[in-house]
């Protein structure tokens, strides 16, 4: 059964919180319902934030206690796990919110368990995948842990239709809070990127470039020359960047940079939602992006054909896994192990250029594992393969041709 407001009433509650207007709305709901609060939030690197702690000065006038919980090493120890994946959702984007929430819930259940917290409260609306994705983490983590979402509370929607309703009932309690302008579209942040959703974004007949990139340009308002980019990986994992050591978050900071600046990593999907409708989104990931294109390079030297398909197969799995909310659940572990075996091998040095948009492929060196050889493949006369041995092997290849033919089974349309 699903918690109710009246359920709450006595109970110490964790609300995770941003400061904006929701989040204020809830917890005053809360605590003038008789409900114990503590407010929460995870730091994850979020680029429109440019103080963290600006969420607990907005969440003072709720008269609540904000605990803001540093999460960044984590989330960029997962956006490394997820690039090494190559997990990207329907469109081929990489899915920053999806991501986040599995290192976010994680991270504050324990901080909400240190201060006596019985029930996690966020704010996700009833439509999206967000609800879903708290409440199986929190499930999964904390079985014994409840979990109120306040905008699938009918009480709760009744009274407050709109934002504006959500104003003049602060206004009550003297906390400022404002409706704002018709709004273009919602955003959600992190360190590996924005999604950008609702709103004027919802009409289909809306172009996708009325989003002001947070990370960075458009490639149309990206530089007119190209930028020359290198990134060393051992075992999956960028560890150098432009030959600089870099820990996995300053690695992140450092590829949002530049990507962004070059306008790499802007993408539009019109998404299957996990509760069955359709969701439209602009995604900018420019750190993601092109680290992720890095990777391919060495996975194409390093991977043979079947294990190129497996790893496609174990991918697309993984993606689905984070998009569900399903990170931590047995099938991602066992993909992502098997990735692993793949990820092992990709240790090499690659140099890509930069230019509006796109990455153009330098070269890679140090790839001790690549299976790629020259000589085998070249046009020319070399040491490599003998052209003549594939004779044999296309004489081999046109017995079962021509039986399938002769059986009638080959039909030409």
């Amino acid at each position: 059964m699903a918690m109710t407001l009246a359920d709450l009433k006595g109970k110490t509650v964790g609300v995770c919180v941003s400061g904006g207007l929701d989040s204020k709305t809830i917890t005053k709901v809360l605590t003038s319902a008789g409900v114990n609060v503590v407010a929460f939030s995870a730091d994850i690197a979020q680029p429109d934030e440019k103080n963290i702690d600006d969420i607990r000065k907005r969440m003072e006038p709720c008269g609540v206690e904000t605990v803001i919980v540093d999460l960044k090493a984590d989330m960029a120890d997962i956006c490394f796990e997820t690039i090494k994946c190559q997990a990207m959702y329907d469109g081929g984007y990489w899915n920053s919110t999806g991501i986040a929430r599995a290192i976010t819930v994680r991270g504050l259940l324990p901080e909400m368990k240190k201060r006596k917290c019985t029930v996690l409260v966020h704010g996700a609306t009833g439509r999206g995948n967000d609800q879903m994705r708290f409440e199986r983490y929190t499930n999964v983590l904390a079985p014994s842990f409840k979990v109120y979402s306040p905008w699938r509370d009918a009480d709760l929607l009744a009274k407050f239709p709109g934002r504006t309703e959500q104003v003049a009932y602060l206004a009550q309690f003297g906390i400022k809070a404002f409706a704002g302008g018709k709004k273009k579209y919602s955003t959600d942040a992190n360190l590996a990127g924005l999604s950008h959703e609702a709103e004027d974004l919802e009409s289909m007949e809306t172009s996708m470039l009325i989003v002001e990139p947070t990370m960075g340009v458009w490639p149309q308002q990206a530089p007119d020359k190209l930028e020359k980019f290198t990134v060393r990986f051992e075992k999956g994992r960028a560890v150098q960047i432009n030959g600089k050591d870099v820990s996995p978050l300053e690695a992140m900071l450092l590829a949002n940079k530049i990507g962004g600046r070059n306008g790499i990593g802007m993408k539009h999907a019109l998404e299957n939602r996990i509760i069955g409708t359709k969701s439209r989104g602009v995604y900018e990931a420019p750190g993601m992006e092109l680290l992720g294109a890095c990777i391919r390079y060495l996975y194409q030297a390093t991977m043979d054909r079947r294990a190129t398909l497996l790893f496609q197969q174990l991918s697309k799995l993984v993606a689905d896994q984070v998009y569900d909310g399903r990170w931590y659940d047995p099938a991602t572990q066992a993909a992502r192990a098997a990735i692993e075996v793949f990820a092992k091998k990709a240790s090499g040095t690659v140099a890509v250029d930069l230019y509006k948009g796109n990455i153009f492929f330098r070269s890679l060196t140090g790839c001790k594992a690549t299976i790629y050889n020259e000589a085998d493949s070249s046009m020319e006369a070399s040491e490599g393969l003998n052209p003549v041995s594939s004779q044999g092997f296309a004489e081999i290849q046109s017995v079962e041709a021509i039986m399938l033919a002769k059986a009638g089974q080959i039909v030409a349309k």
